[in-house]
């Protein structure tokens, strides 16, 4: 039975688009059954509902608090049944009840290799610190800003006089690469989330195949 896979974005949708291109294939083990952003007028909408995916927009704005946003979210979402929620460039914070109702199969990517550059303009912020390479993480959501365990890392040169706009576009190409696959892994229950304490405190692992996966595991290598 294909894996239901629900889909939150904020703007073009274009790791929406390399996920719905990749379900296209009979073999693939998920299906993209609805789209949700916060903003109308996201082109990612646009991108679903040509693909004939069921769309929705809830504007954070309509709402009066971060909870009671994310209350309603959650409604929303569990109308479609999901087996899993992929964040794709979904641009909220998201409460801790968010995060714990969906504990395990809430997927985000983030355009860094983690734990480098948690956090907005990660592109410019690894130029002006000189570095070599750079990348892109799909990781599990908890309550921590980016700091879910690292499922997978694909990395990208960067040269010398690039701009923030050269990187994000060697970034985008993995992005599209890795997300889809990832997505794949947990449709098709390769893939988990286990928790455990450690020195007195909780921590998160990902699981693949029932090895823990750390951030060393590139794409690319």
């Amino acid at each position: 039975m294909s894996s239901r896979i629900v889909v939150l974005i904020s703007g073009s949708g274009s790791n929406l688009q390399a996920i719905i291109d990749a379900s296209q294939d009979n073999d693939y083990p998920g299906k993209v059954v609805g789209v949700i952003s916060n903003k109308a007028d996201a082109y990612g909408l646009t991108r679903a509902e040509n693909a004939g995916i069921e769309t929705l927009a809830l504007s954070h704005k309509d709402f009066d608090s971060r909870e009671e946003y994310d209350v309603a979210l959650m409604a929303k979402i569990d109308n479609f049944k999901p087996d899993v929620i992929v964040l794709a460039g979904f641009m909220r914070i998201l409460t801790a009840d968010f995060v714990q109702h969906y504990q395990g199969k809430l997927l985000n990517i983030h355009p860094s290799l983690l734990p480098k550059y948690q956090g907005l303009n990660t592109h410019q912020r690894a130029i002006d610190a000189g570095d070599k390479e750079h990348g892109v993480s799909v990781h599990f959501v908890t309550e921590e800003l980016d700091g879910g365990p690292v499922i997978l890392q694909a990395k990208v040169p960067v040269f010398d006089g690039d701009s923030s706009d050269d990187l994000a576009a060697r970034v985008h190409e993995q992005e599209h690469r890795i997300y889809p696959l990832v997505v794949k892994w947990f449709a098709q229950n390769r893939l988990s989330m286990q928790q455990h304490i450690e020195d007195g405190q909780q921590k998160e692992t990902a699981i693949l195949d029932g090895n823990v996966l750390a951030p060393s595991g590139y794409a690319n290598d």
